[in-house]
């Protein structure tokens, strides 16, 4: 095998870098080379033959990259900033002025000549991290018919007539979108409205926060509910005034419906994958290289979906798995089967390495757990809403489950539901004391006791809020607790100001798709809050080297430092110099995953 490896050039060899030489980075290129001549790190000459490398130790040479003339926020332990990066075969080999990423990228190679991206003075931010997202759920060709936010039920049976004609591959009608206080204030019978467009196959609408399903009676039926049937755990069936189900399924009632309208075929599964994939895209236009999905239904075969695309060597991001817990499944098998599901191998790019469990429901239907009655009756009979687990059973999938090495992530909304988390979590704490290093989190603490605010740190919780949806302004979230707990409630809204004071770890993430994917829109809001806001650097690193820690990655990724990997974005414009308001207009025009190209704007 020949191998032109010799890193020395003569004078004709400088045409190879013609391209170069009317900027600094040219000249500094030309100078390395050779600057490698002197340095004896070959022979020099036009007519020198090529250096001969034996087969045993040949190889392909490395792929080598210099991405200079930038803005490099490394979001480091002390917030550098630097010109350029140097990349080598996926890992960030140098991180500094544009002749020292030269230097490093020429010295690593050999002297061979690294690829040359010149940024022009754009701005790079390390990769985002989502560490709390719905991307296969929400990319599901399965679920195909988009209702109106806006409409009662009866507005919806001219969008639900059209949606008849395209089922999905299961034979039933997968729709989303509808908001459930529209449906309750407008006084119409759910049933009779789904109904009268739909009545000859099953049909499935999940509730735009996904907290309740809308189906009609042909479903009822395939479900075996009627008016005999109870409550599941975690959920509630919805009822008319005479005890009938009204077509509403309220939480893990939903859930329950969902498994059945999407089990697993063969054509369902390859309708999921292609989902990933197109999901996969999504993330790498919003500049994500890594998420924790946050509900990963392993007896749907999400879980498998990311494996396949792992062994297909198609993921784009890096994944942590957050594996289902089933309210209604028994707790031992459960348990077994979880624990069998774990794998936490830090060299790969999927780890099925969290369980994500609801502590409680969300206050738009009463079912947020609350410490104060709710002022709104619907009927459920949940003055301080509901539990998919409640605190004891909570406490011991952790102290079950963490001892095996996952890590939790709580859905906790309500300030009841925050409290018997922690609770949980303390619990769990004080049965295995030699655990150490725990990263649990609760996510979307929309309501918080002040009382509560140090335990996040003192029991090492991580609160992980989303800001980038429409209740992101503390007046809306106060004006909907007020609405429903009354004005005189102590808890505080979304306090991420709060929580960040008191020493907890914070993170930002999207929820998509109930929230924008996109982490500017969350960085804008969580910059421009009128109460609870963050400064700029915090947002970032919410949605960075914060969320890489709560990933265990952050020794991998989350910010741009010598040996990382390099998972980083080129940006239009500097979040450190626009104007706060423009925050949310910044856009992401190159995504680089693990040193390669993911995804490139037109515009770069």
């Amino acid at each position: 095998m020949e191998y032109w490896g010799s890193g020395c050039y003569s004078t004709a060899d400088r045409a190879l870098v013609g391209r170069w030489l009317d900027s600094e980075v040219g000249e500094e290129m030309i100078e390395v080379m050779l600057l490698s001549c002197t340095a004896g790190i070959g022979a020099c000459g036009a007519g020198d033959p090529p250096v001969q490398v034996t087969p045993d130790i040949a190889a392909e040479p490395p792929r080598i990259t210099v991405f200079h003339n930038a803005v490099v926020h490394t979001l480091d332990a002390d917030g550098s900033t630097h010109e350029a990066i140097a990349v080598r075969d996926g890992a960030i080999i140098a991180v500094g002025t544009n002749r020292q990423a030269l230097k490093a990228a020429v010295a690593a190679g050999g002297g061979q000549q690294p690829e040359m991206t010149d940024l022009d003075g754009r701005t790079v931010l390390p990769g985002f991290h989502d560490s709390h997202t719905h991307i296969l759920e929400a990319s599901s060709p399965l679920v195909n018919c988009a209702l109106s936010f806006t409409g009662g039920p009866q507005a919806q049976t001219f969008r639900l007539r059209a949606c008849a004609n395209r089922p999905s591959v299961t034979g039933w009608v997968a729709g989303f979108g509808w908001d459930f206080t529209t449906f309750i204030e407008s006084g119409q019978n759910p049933l009779a409205a789904i109904d009268s467009a739909i009545d000859s196959m099953p049909a499935v609408m999940l509730e735009a926060t996904s907290h309740a399903t809308w189906v009609n009676s042909v479903a009822l039926a395939l479900l075996g509910i009627d008016e005999d049937t109870p409550d599941p755990e975690g959920g509630i069936i919805g009822r008319d005034s005479n005890g009938a189900p009204n077509g509403l399924l309220i939480d893990n009632a939903g859930d329950l419906a969902w498994e059945v309208a999407l089990a697993r075929t063969p054509q369902v599964d390859e309708q999921t994958y292609e989902g990933l994939l197109f999901g996969l895209a999504r993330l790498a236009r919003n500049g994500i290289t890594s998420i924790a999905d946050a509900r990963v239904y392993w007896t749907r075969g999400y879980h498998e979906a990311y494996l396949r695309a792992e062994q297909e060597k198609l993921l784009t991001a890096r994944v942590v798995m957050g594996l289902w817990a089933y309210p209604q499944l028994e707790d031992e098998t459960q348990l077994a089967t979880l624990t069998g599901l774990y794998s936490n191998d830090p060299n790969r790019l999927v780890r099925a390495s969290q369980v994500k469990v609801y502590s409680d429901g969300i206050t738009q239907n009463t079912t947020a757990r609350t410490l104060d009655p709710y002022i709104i009756d619907y009927g459920f009979d949940t003055p301080f809403g509901l539990n998919y687990f409640s605190e004891d059973r909570l406490t011991t999938y952790i102290e079950t489950l963490e001892k095996v090495g996952f890590d939790f992530h709580i859905h906790a909304i309500g300030a009841g539901g925050v409290n018997e988390a922690l609770n949980a979590i303390e619990r769990s704490g004080l049965s295995n004391p030699g655990l150490g290093d725990r990263r649990h989190r609760l996510t979307h603490v929309e309501s918080v006791d002040p009382d509560d605010l140090p335990r996040f740190a003192a029991l090492d919780v991580i609160a992980d809020v989303q800001l980038a949806g429409a209740f992101t302004a503390p007046d809306a979230i106060e004006a909907e607790q007020q609405l429903f707990l009354g004005a005189d409630i102590d808890a505080l809204a979304l306090p991420v100001r709060s929580l960040v004071d008191a020493g907890a770890m914070l993170t930002l993430s999207s929820d998509f798709d109930v929230s924008s994917m996109n982490p500017f829109v969350g960085i804008h809001n969580a910059v421009n809050r009128s109460r609870e806001s963050l400064s700029l650097d915090e947002a970032l690193r919410a949605y960075t080297i914060n969320a890489a820690y709560l990933m265990r990655q952050e020794d991998r990724t989350g910010s741009l430092e010598l040996g990382k990997r390099a998972d980083f974005i080129v940006v239009d414009q500097d979040p450190y110099t626009v104007n706060p308001a423009q925050l949310r207009n910044i856009r992401v025009l190159l995504t680089v995953f693990d040193g390669a190209e993911v995804y490139r704007s037109n515009d770069f």
